[in-house]
């Protein structure tokens, strides 16, 4: 008997989305540090997001330079190795809201800038261009009310629906969850299934191997039920 026999309750089915993502440029470019520190003020939470989670899946497949966009510009535009080294050590994986992680990146800045206004001034080699993610979803038509249907809808996402789902969505529910859990938690009720994936590393794993590691907790929660 499923759980919906059993609670005689509906449960709300996760639907499945494919997207495409564009990146949108901003009117907001950093020319210097200086405008890199009132950019960084400015700029909208989803530009933070995007220069610092959503290009996760580039960086992936660097082999040299930080895994966030504002490190990296620091370090090849303006040649400071030691800002863009204590901006890339701030792990995204500590905070809890982009306020937090916003606050950080401008004190970094910020405190620089003052220590070396004259390095501050000077021009970039490149600028610096604020940008946002716009996803356009449209639903695949495949839900899941169980978690073996669940299981066989992860396994068949493209990359970029599984990402939508499992990174994309941490912009919307909070940086620290994600739709999969979010579902996993709120119509199956299963709190600690849903509390392992959460702890999915994203930063040092791929696509590919974060959809592994989730079928395998998936997996291993239909054996134990």
């Amino acid at each position: 008997m499923n759980e919906e026999a059993k609670t005689g309750v509906e449960l709300q089915p996760f639907e499945f989305f494919t997207v495409a993502s564009l990146t949108r440029i901003t009117n907001q470019v950093a020319r210097d540090l200086n405008d890199l520190a009132k950019g960084l003020a400015e700029c909208s939470d989803a530009s933070i997001f995007h220069h610092c989670f959503q290009t996760l899946g580039i960086h992936h497949f660097l082999t040299e330079g930080f895994s966030n966009d504002f490190a990296q510009w620091v370090l090849s535009a303006t040649n400071r190795n030691d800002l863009a080294e204590q901006m890339a050590a701030l792990d995204v994986r500590d905070y809890v809201s982009l306020g937090e992680l916003r606050g950080d990146l401008i004190r970094q800045v910020s405190d620089f800038c003052k220590a070396y206004p004259k390095i501050a001034e000077q021009p970039a080699l490149d600028s610096f261009y604020f940008c946002e993610n716009v996803d356009v979803t449209v639903p695949l038509g495949v839900t899941a009310r169980t978690l073996e249907e669940f299981a066989q809808g992860v396994e068949k996402l493209s990359h970029a629906s599984f990402y939508f789902h499992f990174i994309a969505s941490r912009l919307r529910l909070g940086l620290r969850t994600n739709d999969f859990s979010t579902w996993l938690r709120g119509a199956l009720g299963l709190e600690k299934l849903a509390y392992l994936v959460d702890r999915i590393d994203i930063y040092t794993n791929t696509i590919d191997s974060a959809r592994q590691t989730l079928l395998r907790l998936v997996e291993r929660e239909m054996r134990q039920s």
